[in-house]
């Protein structure tokens, strides 16, 4: 029986401009390799009889009716097939610069690219754009396809040509093909049997390149990464099971691993491996959908990646460096906001330097503040809260991104390198802290049961005299009446108690917030909502908080009219209002987050 790890698979991506043959090429791959299911090229072709329309091997690949009628490929249709003990995956990726961005989308897990251009059109815009995101992508297995050479009568001359000029452009994008083969899509010519029309060629054929390529590192022998999609609760008939649902996006996971969720640190083992209707598994590989259950039961939300503790972890910071394509009509802005997202998390974020930007057909460089469609940028990405990620040339699957604007993806790219915020060593040690952190023989689910709450740390903040404290007290009281356990925390408590060795020194106040943060990172892991009461705090305060307390269990609510721009609030509290409603505005947010039940 073969497994994932004795199955060899290799994706490959078709790439070049529109109508240059690319699907009309693996169809005919397919039909003369023997690799169409029983049937499938005699349905194709009753289609056409019935429609009036020319046969075209293109159709055994453009399966939506839309392409059929236009004749254009807009979806990357994935073709799959067999040979010995090597699966492919062929990528026809769309050429029309309308759909650039789909072929983005079926590059980004290629092994290879077959790059096809047109025998009589020659190189296109959208062959040097194809080249470059190839390049940016990070593919290094390329093959040139030169087809419809029956257009131009087999002529040697003509394919030299292109040869010639195509291997120029790919060395200023430090690309090297490993073959250029002259092909006729329509007549079989080089794809999978050698062509007699052109005696002068003497090269691979196209199944001979496919068998020559040889896959990246098989993603079940990376590092083991997964993004949490939901965690699925059961309680019908005693089963209390949770199970932390997803996909493997590489390695392998089985029961008994050690893991760790990112970027909250938090760190449990793997007690069972659970799939529906499915036999018990103990291992499982990158690429599959499966749940499992945690010997500690632990609060983690989508959005996390799950790493091993054993394993180099992923990077964790609100700043990386990317190379960046951008497809919106609209330039893409410095300092203007988007969203981001990279697996299953997202967050807001913003286009913090560009270092320079290449049009991706006339690799013209240039400088500025905006990056335009179809424009390729190396460039720094400075997110509103940290996230964790890889680099792409670490673990590819969690080194990608996609930038959304308006509920529309315009941009996508690569991770370079990981950069430093203002949090990147206080990070470091609220991660050795957990590590080595002595974990209570009581679990945070056992707590929140017995609390029926989540552990959650509410801020109120605002001006001075605007009203904090009477509403948090209040808050307080409302809680243990209906039987929660809360604590009010004023600043003041900390600074004339923990901090009394360093009021009033100068440049304590960094100091001050990482002790507010460690005792507010011991009252939670109790079980507690926290209240605290603070003047002003800043975003940059905030953060700080938030990476040493909870990144996912904190509120701020600004209390008074007046409050600044720079904080993200989850409400806003008008104190003239009356205090009853006041409470019941923040016991329902609270209910909206789960942290207390409605």
């Amino acid at each position: 029986m073969n497994t994932p790890e004795s199955i060899e698979r290799l994706n490959i991506v078709l790439a070049g401009h529109v109508d240059h043959g690319k699907s009309t090429i693996v169809g005919r791959l397919l039909a003369d390799a023997g690799a169409l299911p029983e049937g499938k090229l005699e349905q194709i072709k009753a289609y056409c009889r019935r429609n009036a329309k020319p046969f075209e091997y293109a159709f055994l690949v453009d399966a939506l009716k839309n392409e059929q009628a236009q004749g254009v490929t807009i979806d990357s249709a994935r073709v799959f097939f067999r040979t010995g003990n090597r699966e492919y995956v062929l990528i026809d990726a769309p050429g029309h610069m309308e759909f650039i961005r789909n072929m983005v989308t079926g590059a980004a897990r290629a092994d290879a690219a077959l790059l096809v251009v047109d025998a009589q059109e020659g190189i296109q815009e959208n062959s040097r754009r194809h080249c470059a995101l190839l390049a940016m992508l990070g593919i290094r297995q390329i093959t040139v396809l030169v087809n419809k050479m029956d257009l131009v009568v087999y002529r040697q001359n003509d394919f030299e040509a292109i040869k010639t000029q195509l291997t120029e452009f790919l060395e200023r994008w430090s690309l090297k093909p490993n073959q250029f083969i002259p092909v006729s899509g329509l007549n079989g010519e080089n794809i999978v049997q050698r062509g007699a029309s052109m005696p002068w060629y003497n090269g691979w054929t196209v199944l001979d390149c496919l068998t020559a390529f040889q896959p990246t590192k098989s993603p079940v022998s990376k590092q083991f990464r997964m993004w949490i999609q939901d965690i699925y609760k059961f309680t019908n008939d005693g089963d209390m099971r949770r199970i932390v649902a997803g996909t493997i996006e590489s390695g392998s996971l089985q029961v008994g691993d050690h893991i760790m969720f990112l970027p909250s640190g938090k760190k449990s083992s793997v007690k069972s491996i659970e799939q529906f209707s499915a036999p018990p598994r103990t291992t499982v590989y990158a690429s599959e959908a499966v749940g499992f259950t945690l010997t500690e039961q632990i609060y983690v939300s989508r959005g996390e990646l799950v790493a091993k503790t054993e394993e180099f972890r992923p990077h964790i910071s609100s700043r990386f460096r990317a190379s960046l394509f951008w497809l919106g009509r609209e330039p893409m802005i410095v300092g203007r906001e988007y969203l981001l997202k990279i697996g299953t998390s997202k967050t807001s974020c913003l286009l913090e330097a560009i270092h320079n930007v290449q049009d991706g057909a006339s690799l013209e460089l240039k400088e500025g503040i905006s990056i335009g469609r179809h424009e390729i940028a190396d460039c720094n990405i400075q997110m509103s809260k940290a996230l964790a990620f890889d680099c792409i040339d670490e673990v590819p699957a969690s080194g990608r991104f996609v930038i959304v604007d308006d509920y529309e993806i315009r941009g996508g790219g690569i991770i370079r390198e990981a950069l430093e915020d203002k949090q990147s060593h206080m990070r470091e040690r609220v991660l050795l802290r957990d590590y080595k952190w002595e974990t209570s023989a009581i679990s945070s689910e056992e707590r929140a049961l017995r609390f029926r709450q989540k552990p959650a740390m509410i801020i109120l903040t605002g001006k001075k005299d605007s009203g904090k404290k009477p509403v948090a007290k209040a808050l307080e009281k409302r809680l243990l009446d209906d039987e929660h356990f809360a604590y009010f925390l004023g600043i003041g408590n900390v600074l004339y108690g923990v901090d009394a060795d360093i009021k009033g020194k100068i440049n304590s106040r960094e100091e001050h917030l990482r002790r507010l943060g460690e005792v507010a990172h011991l009252l939670l892991n109790s079980g507690a909502i926290l209240i605290v009461t603070a003047i002003e705090l800043a975003k940059e305060e905030i953060d700080v908080l938030s990476t040493l307390a909870s990144p996912d269990g904190i509120l701020t609510v600004w209390v008074g009219k007046d409050f600044p721009t720079d904080i993200r609030f989850d409400c806003v509290l008008d104190s003239s209002a009356p205090m009853e409603r006041t409470i019941q505005s923040l016991m329902k947010i609270m209910q909206d987050k789960g942290t207390i039940g409605a």
